[in-house]
């Protein structure tokens, strides 16, 4: 039986080198907030928002055009399968 991931970390790879790390509860999450804010701007030097719903009251701003790349890591909690 596979097991399903408690959230998935979003790496974005930035010009310059800079690695930044988001998380997001569900892949649909991730996929909504993609297509809908980075993709539209891919080009755009203008800031868009990046949701951190994991730390309150903080929150990360991204030029679209800086993002080189996006790697997804699905996270689990546990390494002990509980059936």
């Amino acid at each position: 039986m596979p097991r399903n991931p408690d959230e998935f970390a979003i790496h974005l790879i930035l010009q310059g080198g800079a690695r930044e790390e988001v998380r997001f509860p569900t892949l649909k999450d991730f996929q909504t907030w993609y297509s809908g804010v980075l993709v539209p701007k891919h080009d755009s030097p203008e800031f868009v928002n990046v949701p951190i719903k994991t730390i309150q009251g903080e929150y990360m701003v991204v030029r679209p055009s800086a993002i080189i790349a996006i790697r997804v890591e699905p996270i689990f909690n546990s390494s002990v399968e509980r059936f």
